[in-house]
């Protein structure tokens, strides 16, 4: 992972925390448990079953290092501290798409994480290294940007900011 700053709201590292320790204490410890019963099957060289959770273990053990990575880069911003006077991590951005006259916010995320859409707000989650999000980032209300997406070139422009 490199090592860049990742900006993170304090909800988002609260996701990484959680996960990070389910990792840690209970998917290695299940893990650990798999390798032990496929040991007892005998002979290892040949078994799917060590193979396999051999794998899972490096898997898990990937994962733990790059949250922790994470959590160490990151700065975490308080959502009661975002500036809602432009685009930025954290904040609730409504844009109308001029090319299909259809209104579309947008959550502004550090990292993608649970499901696009963000149930509390029924906004679209989108990750600031997005083609939408980095347009979007610093604009105030009432600007226009163009965006090249792999969709096709997108105008938006920046009806509201709020925070979630």
């Amino acid at each position: 992972m490199e090592s860049k700053e990742i900006v993170l709201t304090r909800e988002e590292a609260a996701e990484i925390e959680s996960k990070l320790e389910y990792l840690k204490s209970v998917r290695r410890a299940e893990i650990s448990e798999q390798i032990k019963q496929a040991r007892a099957f005998g002979d290892i060289s040949e078994n799917a079953e060590y193979d396999e959770a051999k794998n899972e273990q490096a898997k898990i053990e990937g994962e733990i290092a790059d949250a922790e990575n994470l959590l160490r880069l990151a700065r975490i911003i308080d959502n009661d501290t975002i500036d809602t006077a432009v685009v930025s991590v954290g904040t609730l951005v409504k844009v109308l798409d001029v090319g299909y006259n259809e209104e579309i916010t947008y959550l502004i995320t550090g990292m993608m994480l649970g499901s696009e859409n963000d149930v509390k707000t029924n906004a679209r989650k989108i990750t600031s290294e997005s083609p939408v999000a980095k347009a979007l980032m610093g604009k105030k209300v009432g600007k226009t940007v163009t965006v090249q997406t792999p969709g096709g070139t997108l105008k938006l422009k920046i009806l509201e900011i709020s925070r979630v």
